[in-house]
């Protein structure tokens, strides 16, 4: 185990991958290889998240390769909603950065949600630090694009995007307060499209009006697939760092968010969960079924 930590650290590819696959299978050792890790602070983490269909995949492509220009080394976890089933990945985002895949300084995993509902689950948390380890400049973590409830994305990135597209224009008035909070920046996708200058204005009103932390939240004008604004977008994400570089407070507060999900994970493996599924087989077609009476024998 020794000797695959030197080659993490040492920022060996093949090593990443393997440390990740025994963090995911929690093969024997792993949780000493996890508290082996140094504490490394020179990774920036960078969630995007947003509606599906708002071009995430295609956005995280172009700004691999703005990066890449600038001599950086890109790792990208790609969150994929889970198989309810095996709980497996249902999509790749392999195939939808392929362009980059063979890359030496980018990085590229899969990974399922594992039924986690804001998009992440706590293999997500854990690989993230794997990557720190390996001292990647970047990584960004793409999450399942369920909406609003993908507010955990906040307890790990040191920044997050929000995605939208103009058609959202309907949608800015009634937006939750919890996704204007995480979003530190917002990228709005596709702005080639009609009323994209209009939704864009509102938008800025509605995210200057939420303002409390003293960063004033940008709104910018991307068409990723072109590669329109996706600069302006990485200095965004240069200033934010350097606006929350000495913030203690957010910083305590982004690791204890971690560390609840990380310990109600461990926990929740004391649960059986092939067993839960096979007692509600035995009882789900009697009379008075109630889940809530097998939830309470477990909980």
């Amino acid at each position: 185990m020794s000797a695959l930590l030197d080659r993490l650290l040492s920022g060996d590819a093949r090593a990443l991958a393997r440390s990740i696959s025994l963090v995911e299978n929690e093969a024997p050792g792993y949780e000493q290889l996890l508290e082996s890790l140094p504490a490394r602070a020179g990774t920036r983490v960078v969630g995007i998240t947003g509606p599906p269909g708002a071009g995430k995949s295609t956005l995280v492509n172009a700004l691999i390769t703005a990066l890449l220009q600038q001599q950086q080394r890109v790792a990208v976890i790609a969150v994929d909603p889970s198989s309810p089933f095996n709980f497996g990945a249902l999509l790749g985002d392999r195939i939808r950065m392929s362009s980059h895949f063979s890359d030496p300084n980018v990085f590229i995993r899969s990974m399922a949600s594992r039924g986690a509902l804001g998009g992440l689950s706590p293999k997500i948390l854990e690989t993230a630090d794997l990557i720190k380890a390996a001292g990647y400049d970047y990584l960004f973590i793409e999450t399942v694009g369920v909406g609003q409830s993908e507010v955990e994305i906040a307890g790990i990135a040191d920044t997050t995007v929000v995605v939208v597209v103009p058609e959202a224009g309907d949608e800015i008035q009634t937006m939750k307060a919890g996704l204007m909070e995480i979003a530190a920046i917002f990228a709005v996708n596709k702005s080639d499209r009609p009323k994209a200058d209009e939704f864009v204005r509102n938008l800025r009103l509605l995210a200057h009006s939420r303002r409390t932390t003293g960063w004033e939240t940008p709104v910018i004008k991307t068409v990723a697939f072109r590669g329109e604004g996706i600069g302006e977008l990485v200095a965004a994400l240069d200033q934010h760092r350097d606006h929350i570089h000495e913030n203690r407070e957010r910083k305590s507060l982004l690791l204890a968010e971690k560390a609840w999900q990380l310990i109600q994970y461990k926990r929740m493996r004391l649960v059986d969960r092939k067993g839960l599924l096979e007692e509600i087989r035995r009882h789900m077609d009697e009379p008075g079924f109630n889940i809530y009476r097998i939830i309470h024998r477990y909980a």
